[in-house]
């Protein structure tokens, strides 16, 4: 049965990673969806005044069965329209194709940020608000290399988020520089001590961690520390989080380079920043920004397609974010009402970014630089 055929709560889903490796950093994505939520219902609700609710389910981010099944809840017992996630990018594959898919509900990830999403076999159902880590990667490379950093020893969580990180991280990084080892390693385990032994004897001083900040990478890191055998410490967007700099420790963090995608200078993150903050929501947290632009997208996809149905609605997603059309900034789902009531053509400019898909689903993005200050994340700008 599809979701609408009744007229009550209009259903988004919302697939996260409430535990296992990014259990810290879930909560604060879904907030970002929920916030998106709250302003539509308090905004005179969806299609015809009625509400949005979230029904969210747990993938594990790293169990492929987990993913499955919740998606599958989701997908063919809660009845949801459409899903935000889900968040790691091996959960986000399998609940595509297990139930996401099968079931025709678009789904749009904040944090799936793995190559392989661009190569779904997904009939135009698969979006993300978070560029590609072919992006992310290469930016990384690119900023180490600036700091003079030639020789680093990689270790990659061997699953599509790493594997893909690792490669656009190398591929650009041997432009320059040495990579003196690249090891992947399994998540989840007590003891890395063997790998950093392997890592360690290339006599590369910079070790580059390409994990989650609540699974291996933060073992990793602690486990580096005690060797002693590296002075330099480097992560992507699964290490940022102050758990991490918790868990090991400040005085050992001091200094670690990372990187995340980034929010362009546009207006709708001024804006985002003042409601997540006015709720209560870190504004800088990790993908929430690219979470609430998750839901606020689908719900304007919704309304634009007049119904809580999920036939029509990929192609609804593509009008409501693209050009041309009347600007909506985050937080104005009144004036969309109102606009899209009248045939009028909008164009959602949100908190993180454009979001112009393109045939893949994928958007452009910004990568910013950030390091480990005082015991917590910094953000230092852009990367070129």
């Amino acid at each position: 049965m599809q979701s609408g055929a009744d007229e009550g709560d209009v259903k988004i889903g919302f697939l996260g990673g409430f535990t296992g490796p990014i259990e810290s950093l879930s909560p604060a994505i879904f907030d970002g969806a929920q916030l998106a939520v709250a302003q539509v219902n308090e905004q005179g609700g969806i299609l015809n005044g009625r509400t949005v609710v979230m029904p969210s389910a747990d993938t594990t981010c790293v169990d492929a069965s987990a993913a499955s099944n919740a998606a599958d809840r989701l997908v063919n017992s809660e009845n949801v329209t459409a899903i935000v996630g889900a968040l790691c990018t091996g959960a986000t594959i399998a609940a595509a194709n297990n139930a996401g898919i099968p079931g025709n509900v678009v789904m749009v990830s904040p944090a799936s940020t793995a190559p392989a999403v661009t190569t779904l076999n997904d009939n135009d159902l698969v979006f993300r608000t978070v560029p590609s880590d072919a992006f992310q990667g290469a930016a990384l490379a690119r900023l180490l290399l600036s700091k003079g950093i030639d020789t680093v020893a990689v270790t990659y969580v061997n699953n599509d988020y790493g594997r893909g990180l690792a490669d656009a991280f190398t591929g650009e990084f041997q432009n320059g520089g040495t990579v003196a080892a690249n090891l992947a390693h399994e998540d989840g385990r007590a003891d890395y001590r063997s790998e950093l032994g392997n890592l360690a004897s290339t006599g590369a001083q910079t070790l580059v961690v390409l994990a989650y900040a609540d699974g291996s990478g933060q073992t990793i890191l602690r486990q580096a520390h005690e060797s002693g055998n590296f002075t330099q410490y480097v992560g992507a967007d699964g290490m940022v989080g102050d758990a991490l700099i918790n868990a090991v420790g400040a005085s050992v963090l001091e200094g670690m380079i990372a990187t995340r995608p980034g929010t362009p200078d546009i207006p709708g993150a001024e804006i985002f920043a003042g409601m997540a903050t006015a709720s209560g929501l870190d504004p800088n947290a990790v993908f929430a920004a690219q979470s609430y632009d998750a839901a606020f997208l689908l719900a304007l996809a919704i309304e634009k397609n007049g119904s809580a149905d999920r036939a029509g609605l990929s192609a609804a997603l593509r009008e409501v974010s693209s050009a041309p059309g009347e600007i909506i900034l985050p937080g104005e789902w009144e004036k969309a009402k109102r606009l899209i009531a009248a045939g009028t053509a909008i164009n959602y400019e949100g908190a993180s970014g454009s979001h112009e898909f393109d045939e893949n689903g994928d958007v452009p993005g910004v990568v910013v630089e950030m390091v480990v200050r005082g015991g917590t994340f910094v953000t230092l700008g852009f990367i070129e």
